[in-house]
């Protein structure tokens, strides 16, 4: 089972169970998660080749899905679900696959299709450093920053660095040689009548008017809504508008 960090003590309803997107970890989500837990039990989660978790040798949505399926069992057989990247794309096609254990679902800046870009490029930025070599994360910021220019990426990448132990909390072959299936979606039938948001940052080309239809095919009851001033990391951008955002739609 993934690995996974709860905080707050309510059982009356569904737990929030929070899933991160591809180089991320549970601990990405730590300042949201025990913000919601003040009235509502929240877990995160390291998915499958991330942080803690177990290194498998795949890394495809009908498997992240699967690992999701466990957890929620585990925590009592439903959930509300808040995915981003390639998180979200893992929990719409939970919710299409087992619709019973998702109650509500939030997808965070991401569409059911297939994208163009690849991000093999950070891993062949973080597969080049010579981790043997540095002594502080500021030594593997700087050595970072040779390739790749924006901090904030920099930053974002270096908290799956574990710079005592001398690795990446990352399964980077395997993350590499699937990176087609990540960007991808895989061909979904039916659809999740769930209450669902799609929430995208204002300033993210990820979610666009092209791809309402399918959407709305996939997920009859969703809404949209943008985070104004959010790029594709909206939950991080803009913590207070999110969360406020998340706790509206999953309070109703």
């Amino acid at each position: 089972m993934l690995n996974m960090t709860t905080t707050g003590t309510d059982t009356t309803r569904p737990p929030i169970l929070i899933v991160h997107g591809l180089f991320g970890s549970g601990r990405n989500w730590g300042v949201i998660a025990k913000r919601l837990s003040d009235t509502r039990r929240v877990v995160t989660v390291d998915m499958r080749n991330h942080g803690a978790s177990q290194w498998e040798h795949s890394h495809t949505y009908p498997d992240m899905a699967g690992d999701l399926r466990i957890v929620i069992q585990h925590l009592g057989g439903q959930a509300d679900v808040i995915g981003h990247s390639m998180g979200g794309k893992g929990a719409m096609v939970l919710a299409l696959n087992d619709p019973a254990l998702v109650n509500r679902l939030i997808v965070a800046d991401i569409a059911p299709v297939t994208y163009t870009h690849t991000q093999n490029h950070l891993i062949h930025a973080m597969r080049g450093l010579d981790l043997s070599q540095l002594a502080t994360r500021a030594d593997a910021d700087a050595a970072l920053g040779a390739v790749i220019q924006e901090r904030d990426v920099r930053a974002f990448l270096l908290q799956s660095l574990d710079v005592q132990e001398k690795r990446w909390r990352l399964n980077l072959d395997i993350l590499e040689r699937d990176m087609k299936l990540i960007t991808g979606f895989p061909e979904m039938s039916g659809a999740f009548d769930g209450p669902t948001l799609f929430l995208a940052g204002a300033l993210s080309p990820y979610i666009l008017p092209e791809h309402r239809a399918l959407i709305k095919t996939l997920f009859p009851n969703a809404r949209q809504a943008k985070i104004p001033g959010a790029g594709h990391w909206l939950h991080a951008e803009k913590p207070r508008e999110f969360e406020a955002a998340a706790r509206v739609f999953l309070n109703r």
